[in-house]
C-alpha cells in the first residue's frame, strides 16, 4: 500500500505515531488532488465541512462532510480530488492492529457507523 505521507506530503503530515497508532493530518485546497495512496483501517475526524471524490479500481464516489463528524473508514486504496469550494481539514487516525476478522467487502470512502 502506498503510504499517503509519502506520497503526497505537502497534504498529509504525521502528528503522532505509537507502535499501534499513526496520526496524521490532511490539509487541502479546492482543485488539489491526492496520487494512489492506501490507510490500514481508520477514525477519521473531520475539521472542515469539504467535498471530495475518491476513486479506485475504475469506480468514484463523491464523499460530502460536516466539520465535526467522526467516521470509521475501513482499509482502502484511492486517490482523493476536493472537488468543494472550501478547504479540507482532517485527522485521521490508523490502526497498526489487524481486524480481529476478515472485511465483509471493499468499500470506498468513510462509513456512517
Amino acid at each position: 500500500m502506498n503510504d499517503p505521507v509519502i506520497g503526497n506530503p505537502d497534504l498529509y503530515r504525521v502528528v503522532f505515531e505509537n507502535e499501534r497508532v499513526r496520526v496524521l493530518e490532511y490539509r487541502d485546497r479546492p482543485g488539489d488532488k491526492t496520487t494512489t495512496h492506501g490507510h490500514p483501517d481508520t477514525v477519521m475526524v473531520t475539521l472542515s465541512s469539504f467535498r471530495r471524490r475518491l476513486t479506485a479500481g475504475g469506480r468514484q464516489v463523491d464523499v460530502e462532510l460536516d466539520a465535526g463528524q467522526v467516521r470509521w473508514v475501513g482499509a482502502q486504496e484511492h486517490a482523493g480530488e476536493n472537488v468543494g469550494d472550501t478547504e479540507t481539514h482532517s485527522i485521521f487516525i490508523e490502526l497498526k492492529e489487524p481486524a480481529p476478522t476478515a472485511p465483509t467487502g471493499a468499500r470506498l470512502g468513510p462509513e456512517d457507523s
